[in-house]
């Protein structure tokens, strides 16, 4: 997919460095070539001696090195490659951008370059949140910059939040996505995530347990791969992909409303958890303990918002695809609700507390279909996005 393509990889100071040797494996394995350009902070993580023999090429760093600027000088050097990648990008890399300074050899070529830059993100959850990053960020989308992650999850530092670095496999992706058409290129598909919420009144609701994860990491390698995405979202823990149209919604009425409304699309990827019911009256106000002893709930059920699309008679997707949580017999019961729905493919897991998988970092699937039931190996979630996003390719005929 990048075969004939040259990247200049910035490597910033963070111990998201440690993911840098698999980055450059994965881009040489797609055809490109890697230029790397380290900081001196960033050779407290990995070295330079590691670094070159994976990428095959001298790694670059000093500003002031005559050698350097006699063969091949910082701004031929920041002008010869397709994109420049700053991975991972930390908070004073993404400042340096943001106020154009130029005071090491990493900010001289990302201020002196004329090419496409992209930046992968990493640093602690606080750093990522705190108005100043924020607002650089804002700066550099103005830019022009794209920008992959960053993930949330457990950190080095023992936080957990937005602020780890983009898996490999997700920046490859983007790369691929930034320099490439894509084979989805043309083609739109909808992704439904997070859980939905349901009001009991003004302060309560009823939600399923959904950090909205898996949903953003298959929305990501569909965009990766060159799809026009509507993301169709619910109150979610993680934030919504870089490259999608975004919807928000809060209920499952809400988010059926939403769903029809992107239709027409090739395929549609259900990965919602969305509530089975709801209040069939919605208390205006708080609902207060008193002497009248527990207040009686009393349910309405949701839309099967799967079901309506699987069935529709006109303008349904070439491809639908359902998922399902469960706890006991996955296979057999995932079985059972794609014949119910009418969808083409589910993708089970099972969500026993004891497999960590809700809310967790990583997935463990089996994809069901008219052929039969096939397991998937235990991998992080932006694996088994990358895995379900080549499929979707497959089948709609794109690869």
């Amino acid at each position: 997919m990048l075969a004939g393509k040259r990247i200049l990889l910035i490597i910033g100071g963070g111990i998201a460095a440690f993911k840098i040797p698999a980055l450059i494996r994965l881009l040489r394995q797609q055809g490109a070539a890697v230029t790397p350009v380290m900081t001196t902070a960033s050779e407290q993580f990995v070295t330079p001696l590691t670094v070159s023999a994976l990428a095959g090429e001298k790694v670059y760093g000093d500003l002031f090195d005559l050698t350097d600027e006699a063969e091949m000088g910082h701004i031929q050097l920041s002008r010869v490659a397709d994109l420049v990648l700053v991975a991972p990008a930390t908070a004073d890399l993404m400042a340096k951008m943001a106020q154009g300074l130029a005071g090491d050899l990493a900010s001289t070529l990302l201020l002196a370059t004329d090419t496409p830059v992209m930046i992968a993100p990493a640093m602690n959850v606080r750093m990522w949140l705190h108005p100043a990053t924020q607002r650089n960020l804002v700066l550099l989308k103005g830019d022009g910059v794209q920008v992959v992650g960053p993930d949330e999850g457990d950190m080095a530092c023992g936080e957990f939040g937005p602020g780890r670095m983009a898996e490999p496999e997700e920046i490859a992706a983007a790369c691929a996505a930034a320099l490439t058409a894509g084979p989805l290129r043309g083609r739109r598909v909808l992704v439904t995530s997070g859980p939905t919420h349901e009001p009991i009144d003004p302060v309560r609701y009823i939600a399923n347990r959904s950090s909205g994860a898996q949903g953003t990491a298959i929305a990501r390698a569909l965009v990766g791969l060159g799809a026009e995405v509507i993301f169709v979202t619910g109150p979610a823990e993680v934030p919504p992909p870089e490259g999608v149209t975004l919807v928000q919604v809060e209920t499952a009425r809400q988010m059926r409303d939403a769903v029809q409304a992107a239709l027409p699309v090739d395929a549609g990827v259900f990965a919602a958890a969305v509530a089975d019911w709801r209040m069939a009256t919605q208390s205006a106000s708080k609902i207060k303990k008193g002497a009248s002893g527990l207040p009686v709930l009393e349910f309405a059920e949701n839309p099967d918002i799967l079901a309506e699309v699987s069935q529709m008679t006109e303008g349904r997707p070439g491809l639908v695809v359902g998922f399902a949580a469960e706890t006991d017999d996955v296979v057999a019961h995932a079985t059972a609700k794609r014949i119910r729905k009418g969808c083409d493919w589910i993708l089970a897991n099972d969500v026993s507390p004891e497999t960590g998988i809700m809310g967790g970092s990583e997935n463990a699937v089996v994809l069901i279909s008219e052929t039969g039931a096939e397991p998937w190996p235990r991998m992080g979630k932006a694996e088994v996005a990358q895995r379900l996003a080549a499929r979707i390719t497959e089948a709609l005929g794109a690869g």
